[in-house]
């Protein structure tokens, strides 16, 4: 594979001879072997170590490449709507938080993913991980596209922005400005091909009162707010899926309660800004669970209770309000056999990150080397988040997710055959959760309620030279 950054847009398009041509503001392949062996690969380091016009190019072509080639940027909103009308049950989708080595970590999602049959996986970050991970929302996208590409893969590629939060405490010192942020975040990711977009505004219930109205009142004020400014910008022929949040995950349990006193504002909120407004898809919730699991001074992870009646009741009361149903995160380090109880309990969807990355940082094929000098660097450079009586285990379970971005590079750079049997530990579980989801096998679920749609995105003037 090649690992060529070009430096100038002149040398990207001397690279497209004879494999891609760029006609006005779109291209046609004309040698898919070639783009898939060799081109992708370079785009995709482009895009993330290039800079300037010629990342930009990169970017674009990939994009173009992609739904030329049957991938194509999407939203998963028709399905979660047909989930709201009852119209099939017991199937929950995966979202998979992707922080490092993204081309090839993504890539083994898609391989499983064509392995089980199926086309409902969401491919996620947070608005915190493009910091800590170093990644914008269009360099996060375009690794997504050509992992998609590289790997064969067609149908939607869902991309999704998950918790595009508000911090509680630059909002408590300038609200406006925080909201914006969270706005302008959301407008950068659409522009990127995002197709979905999860609000957490959860941040900002006010527990100080009793009432469950004035609880959830900021929340859902904000989160109509945001809805509002993601419909104004939503590309033409495709309705973005926006998630909300009703409780901040790791405090205390969601309830029905809760869901109805955010919705019934939300919706009236919602309403200001346009009658008819398509509103939340989802809603994520509070079951038990905490981001990334408890880790003990051993560096093992404390088993985690989710409380699945709570879980299945609060999806129950969404569906009856129109939404496609609730939302579990912190999942991924529960064991494996209770994944299947999500489709059990008909949750829509469940986020998936730490074991994941666990499983890539501790895999024996990951260099030691390289384990150690992120060891090194955390205990230097975070060092002020080691709390007293914490073992050097959890320390470095607690703050290795703040690698990704440092590392960046060498993990991109690691020997192919090194990279081959980290992902082969990784493609079995991959696909084990599709199963126990119950994704596997229903592509053309996907098929019925996800459209193509060919969003017009001009070339940047530098190609067009």
């Amino acid at each position: 594979m090649s690992r060529t950054i070009h430096e100038s847009v002149a040398s990207l398009v001397s690279a497209l001879d004879g494999i891609v041509r760029v006609e006005g503001d779109g291209v046609e392949v004309l040698d898919t072997a070639a783009v898939r062996t060799n081109l992708i690969e370079q785009l995709a380091w482009t895009s993330s170590f290039g800079s300037g016009d010629v990342q930009d190019a990169a970017r674009w072509l990939i994009r173009k490449i992609a739904f030329a080639m049957g991938a194509y940027p999407a939203s998963i909103q028709d399905l979660y709507m047909a989930s709201a009308r009852g119209e099939y049950h017991h199937i929950t989708t995966p979202a998979i938080n992707v922080r490092g080595d993204v081309v090839e970590f993504a890539g083994t999602i898609f391989r499983a993913a064509n392995a089980t049959g199926t086309k409902q996986v969401l491919f996620e970050l947070a608005k915190s991980e493009n910091g800590y991970t170093n990644q914008t929302p269009s360099e996060y996208a375009s690794s997504i596209f050509a992992a998609a590409v590289k790997y064969g893969y067609e149908g939607p590629v869902m991309v999704q922005g998950d918790h595009y939060q508000a911090n509680p405490k630059k909002y408590a010192a300038d609200p406006a400005a925080e909201i914006e942020a969270v706005r302008q975040h959301a407008i950068k990711a659409l522009a990127a091909g995002y197709g979905n977009i999860d609000i957490d505004c959860s941040t900002l219930v006010d527990y100080s009162v009793t009432d469950l109205r004035a609880q959830q009142w900021p929340n859902s004020k904000h989160t109509a707010e945001l809805t509002a400014a993601i419909r104004e910008h939503q590309p033409e022929g495709i309705t973005i899926s926006v998630g909300a949040e009703i409780g901040e995950i790791g405090t205390s349990n969601s309830t029905v309660d809760d869901l109805i006193a955010f919705h019934e504002q939300y919706r009236a909120e919602l309403d200001k800004y346009g009658d008819g407004l398509d509103g939340i898809s989802k809603v994520s919730v509070q079951t038990g669970t905490s981001h990334g699991g408890v880790v003990l001074p051993d560096g093992s992870i404390a088993e985690v209770a989710v409380d699945f009646e709570t879980l299945g009741k609060l999806s129950a009361a969404a569906k009856e309000m129109g939404i496609g149903g609730s939302v579990q995160h912190g999942a991924s380090t529960l064991p494996e056999e209770a994944f299947g109880k999500f489709a059990e309990v008909d949750a829509v969807e469940v986020h998936l990150a730490t074991a994941y990355q666990n499983m890539y940082l501790d895999s024996a094929h990951f260099p030691d080397e390289l384990r150690q000098s992120i060891y090194a660097h955390l205990t230097e450079a975070h060092a002020s988040e080691r709390k007293p009586g914490m073992t050097d285990a959890q320390f470095n379970y607690k703050t290795r997710k703040n690698c990704f971005g440092p590392f960046k590079r060498e993990m991109w750079s690691l020997p192919e055959e090194t990279k081959a049997a980290i992902y082969a530990e990784l493609q079995p579980r991959f696909e084990l959760v599709m199963r126990e989801l119950n994704v596997a096998g229903n592509a053309d679920l996907i098929t019925r309620y996800v459209k193509p749609v060919d969003v017009y995105v001009p070339a940047p003037e530098a190609l067009r030279r």
